[in-house]
């Protein structure tokens, strides 16, 4: 019976060459063929590609390993989640019409049996980042949507895998690596622990794989109890988290196991 929930995050389809990108996209899938018997929902919690722009009648070219399996995992009753990233932040309805999945622009709170879940790709939340921030607004804005929709497609596409890929080769190891107390997910999570009840946070984003308790004190004297998760990524960790309705894991997938 299919009964647990996946988490999964940063695919980055697209990446940083056509071989290397379908190389991943195969093992995304034998990774998908390994969970299907019991998974009844999969969120991919953004950065599924690493760039992404959607005109009306044209999207980027490639990935139909990977889209044509998750179609026929809804088809066959999969509940399927795809969260916009920092690198796809112009998804639009294109995978809601094709592939039936439900698509999140914001951070989710729902609650998985009885547990309070919150789930972000993570961009631009927490304290600073305010460069990115301001750049967020003027690319999520609507009226420069529509501008840059205007572009030729050959341009348009083009362009953004080029911004994709330089911002990608500007960042180091340490951009990547878990920062304690300075994580700024961390430091978010902790303010919404102030005022809201959430048993699991889910981020992407950071592409290290961390999962730790996480306890806050309220103002008022209130201990709180929670959990911090980031999934990693699938470019060199092939990490992932599983629900099973009672407890939460993380793990790596092998496709020997």
């Amino acid at each position: 019976m299919k009964e647990n929930t996946y988490f999964i995050s940063d695919i980055h389809l697209g990446a940083p060459s056509v071989a290397e990108s379908q190389n991943r996209e195969r093992k995304v899938i034998r990774f998908l063929d390994a969970i299907e018997s019991d998974c009844k929902r999969l969120y991919i919690v953004g950065d599924l590609f690493d760039y992404w722009f959607e005109y009306k009648h044209v999207v980027p070219r490639g990935h139909s390993r990977l889209l044509g399996r998750l179609a026929q995992l809804v088809d066959n009753g999969l509940d399927l989640h795809i969260f916009s990233g920092n690198h796809d932040l112009w998804i639009s309805d294109y995978l809601a019409e094709e592939l039936g999945a439900t698509i999140h622009h914001q951070p989710l709170e729902i609650t998985l049996d009885s547990k309070r879940f919150y789930i972000a790709h993570g961009d631009g939340l927490g304290p600073g980042d305010l460069k990115y921030k301001l750049l967020k607004r003027v690319f999520t804005n609507r009226a420069c949507q529509w501008l840059y929709q205007r572009l030729h497609p050959n341009f348009g596409v083009g362009f953004a895998a080029k911004m994709s890929r330089a911002s990608r080769d500007s960042q180091t190891e340490d951009d990547h690596r878990f920062l304690g107390m300075k994580e700024r997910l961390l430091q978010h999570s902790l303010a919404i622990l102030e005022s809201a009840r959430v048993d699991y946070f889910i981020y992407g984003h950071r592409h290290h794989l961390k999962d730790m308790p996480l306890q806050h004190t309220r103002k008022n004297g209130t201990n709180i109890e929670s959990r911090y998760v980031v999934l990693g990524d699938w470019i060199s960790i092939d990490s992932f988290a599983k629900w099973n309705g009672t407890h939460l894991d993380t793990d790596t997938f092998n496709p020997e196991k």
